[in-house]
């Protein structure tokens, strides 16, 4: 009898494991399919009465648009699908862009999600409930959606206070921190490269380090209901998410100050204008995210007294991978070709910006070490020559002044520009104009004297 009772314990140890293996949660691509639709609330039903405010906001956002906004759609299908459908180094990529860009279709294994126009739950996007099922993450580094997700009656908030008719409220400290938004915002690739390092930057930035975090930035605090019949808190955080895609937050990001070698000249001289360029406004690196696509240039330009205008190309430093932060006429992103099945595809024109501006890039380079605009198709990266956050950058301009220049003012104008995607690349994926919308970031002048 005792055997009996030993053997029945020992079943029951084994069950009781069995049991907790099938209901372990699971985080990145280990959690593909674990989860059904069904267990996520819509985002309509949080905006409906208790969130509306938060719904209405989330709705403008990125967030609600990771799955359908038209480039995203454009890489993914035309781009990300066929290429992992013919490298199996990169195959991984069909399901796990998803993780981060469709994650309820990705945790319920429908990958590749329907097309947005057919209207599947894959087009809720980094939706409310999502977020606030997320408990954690798996490993020692937040990265490629190894966020733990428990969708349910708790919902896990900054807060935890209140009573709600519709779900239980749980306080999440992990929601208030950056490790959270860097389960999405950091990325290796398939060659184990850092392709998204957002959450990375400024995790070794200042900011850090003086204790201000993402959510400090793009999902500032205001006055306000969290819902409709709640209390009223000095501090309600705004579902706004503003990042890459807003003019509002670009502009004004990069200070520029532009100033002479001196304050006359006669013609046939030499001008050096330097123009200090300082990250006043960015925790990370500026551009930062989708750092493939984004191209940030400097163009400027010099207007004598009689209205000519000269073009002042960058002075040189001599680093290594200058070259790519300097915009010329060449062909870049050949590795388009896999999927858009061009063997012999030539590529496109770099940068699409005036020949000899600067640029503030870091290059994605494929196995060939081909410029390339596909991340999960980045074996090493190149120069980084961006703006880290408070960092100053000074570049010169050396103008001969011509010999025929007119007595007067000359002006000097420096302009820095962005655009989220390369144009030429939008160009040949007929991707919408609004990708390449220049932005101004930001804008300086000073003026010289040319003297007889």
């Amino acid at each position: 009898m005792k055997m009996l009772y030993t053997i029945l314990f020992i079943l029951l140890l084994i069950q009781s494991g069995n049991a907790q293996s099938i209901t372990q949660v699971k985080a990145g691509d280990n959690a593909l399919g674990t989860i059904p639709y069904d267990k996520f609330q819509k985002p309509g039903l949080c905006g409906s009465a208790c969130h509306n405010d938060f719904y209405m906001q989330w709705q403008q956002t990125m967030m609600s648009q990771s799955y359908t906004h038209h480039w995203d759609e454009i890489e993914y299908f035309r781009l990300a699908v066929p290429h992992a459908e013919k490298d199996p180094v990169v195959a991984g990529v069909k399901a796990g862009c998803n993780g981060c860009h469709a994650p309820l279709s990705f945790l319920a294994g429908d990958v590749p999600p329907p097309a947005p126009d057919k209207m599947s739950r894959a087009n809720e996007g980094v939706s409310c409930d999502l977020c606030h099922s997320v408990t954690g993450f798996e490993g020692d580094v937040p990265h490629n959606f190894n966020y733990i997700a428990s969708p349910g009656e708790i919902k896990n908030g900054p807060r935890g206070t209140g009573n709600s008719p519709e779900h239980e409220v749980k306080k999440s400290d992990f929601l208030s921190t950056g490790d959270f938004c860097g389960t999405c915002h950091n990325e290796k690739d398939p060659y184990g490269i850092w392709v998204k390092s957002t959450h990375l930057e400024w995790k070794e930035g200042p900011y850090f380090k003086q204790g201000v975090k993402c959510q400090d930035c793009h999902m500032t605090y205001a006055p306000g209901l969290s819902a409709a019949m709640g209390n009223k808190y000095p501090d309600v955080r705004q579902h706004l998410f503003h990042g890459a895609h807003d003019p509002g937050k670009i502009k004004g990001t990069i200070e520029l100050r532009v100033h002479p070698s001196s304050k006359e000249a006669e013609p046939g001289e030499k001008v050096v204008f330097t123009v200090a360029l300082f990250n006043q406004k960015t925790g990370h690196k500026f551009p930062t995210g989708s750092v493939e696509d984004r191209i940030v240039w400097m163009h400027v330009e010099a207007t004598d007294a009689n209205g000519k205008v000269y073009h002042l190309k960058v002075d040189k430093k001599g680093f290594e991978g200058e070259e790519y932060t300097i915009a010329a006429d060449v062909l870049a992103y050949q590795d388009m070709g896999i999927a858009l099945n061009q063997p012999d595809f030539k590529g496109v024109q770099r940068d699409g910006v005036p020949v000899g501006d600067r640029i503030f890039r870091m290059p994605y380079l494929d196995p060939q070490g081909r410029m390339t605009i596909q991340q999960w198709n980045t074996k090493s990266l190149g120069v980084d020559y961006r703006l880290g956050p408070r960092e100053t950058k000074l570049e010169t301009f050396t103008f001969n002044i011509p010999d025929n220049a007119p007595p007067g003012e000359l002006k000097v104008n420096a302009v820095l520009n962005y655009q989220r995607l390369v144009k030429p690349v939008a160009d040949l994926l007929k991707v919408p104009a609004d990708e390449t919308e220049i932005v101004l970031v930001n804008e300086h002048s000073t003026s010289i004297k040319i003297v007889d």
